[in-house]
């Protein structure tokens, strides 16, 4: 399908009047990308309990301001377009309102065909750990013999499984998984991808949780497409709020404060090897979170470390 894409730009205060113009005319769906949006940020960055801040932001240091959206390329499309144009000229001579000194529209026609599927051209079969291979399933690849291979597609929503916190997860689950013995419970599962590595390494029966639909149906959808539906279990629901599941081992790929609230929990649902794993933790956040889980009753076993990131296994006392 095609569309017209356009983008306004404008000053930082600009802004405020250009969004009213355009929800008046009906168009409440746009992108706002502003420098000073960005500098007030990393000035306020101290004041707030940041765990990770994407460097991808950077790239809004030095932009232009601008506001983009999308219109059916159409006849309305292009109706709406002319009415907006005409709007901006008569803003353009507004001389006294410095508001809008640098309004510039521009727009171009595209097709969603160039953009929506992008991203699946950077997601590669990826060999996460010693014998974890993920494969996305529009792409080739053959595994060694000593192999395991996750196939994945998580959509655009949710993570490939290649980042640092989920690989030292799948590392710790195939230290301290024993097969056809532990039972694993996965709390917040995502797209699936530590659920299907721990059946894949050989946990019993597997419980993925997680309180978002979406993320409970691509698990699904995932868990299927790996044929491993008999093997594990996908519910939505929260560990904290009436779960009633037990098992061998917990895995939590989180971040650092949902990790803390989640500990005084966990023992509530372990069993008798009661090993928790939790990621989703930077290295500067690793002493704060070791000691709250120590607080809840656990012995830290051992932390592992990749990049910025951390993972922390422990054992129940």
């Amino acid at each position: 399908m095609r569309y017209i894409e356009a983008k306004i730009y404008t000053t930082h205060e600009g802004i405020d009047p250009l969004t009213c113009i355009l929800m008046d005319m009906g168009l409440a769906g746009f992108a706002i990308e502003d420098a000073s949006d960005f500098h007030d940020l990393i000035n306020k960055k101290n004041s707030y309990d940041w765990d990770y801040i994407d460097e991808n932001l950077m790239q809004l240091a030095d932009v232009r301001t601008n506001i983009t959206f999308y219109l059916e390329e159409s006849e309305e499309g292009n109706r709406m377009l002319a009415i907006l144009r005409k709007k901006i000229d008569e803003l353009k001579f507004c001389t006294d309102e410095n508001d809008f000194n640098e309004l510039e529209l521009l727009w171009k026609s595209v097709d969603d065909s160039e953009w929506k599927d992008n991203w699946k051209e950077y997601f590669k079969p990826a060999k996460i750990t010693e014998h974890i291979v993920i494969k996305p399933t529009w792409e080739t690849y053959e595994a060694a013999a000593d192999e395991l291979v996750i196939e994945i597609d998580p959509g655009m929503a949710f993570g490939t499984g290649t980042h640092p916190t989920t690989s030292l997860c799948v590392q710790l689950l195939e230290k301290y998984i024993e097969p056809n013995k532990d039972t694993v419970l996965d709390v917040g599962c995502g797209s699936g991808i530590l659920s299907i590595a721990a059946a894949l390494i050989g946990a019993k029966d597997i419980l993925a949780v997680d309180i978002d639909p979406i993320a409970v149906q691509v698990s699904k959808e995932n868990i299927e497409l790996n044929q491993l539906s008999s093997k594990i279990k996908v519910l939505e629901g929260d560990l904290t709020k009436g779960l009633q599941k037990k098992a061998d081992i917990i895995v939590a790929n989180l971040m650092a404060d949902l990790v803390i609230i989640l500990s005084k929990d966990v023992a509530a649902h372990l069993k008798e090897k009661s090993i928790y794993i939790s990621s989703g933790i930077l290295i500067e956040k690793k002493e704060v979170v070791a000691s709250a889980i120590q607080a809840c009753g656990f012995h830290i076993l051992e932390i592992v470390e990749e990049g910025e990131w951390c993972a922390l296994a422990a054992h129940l006392e």
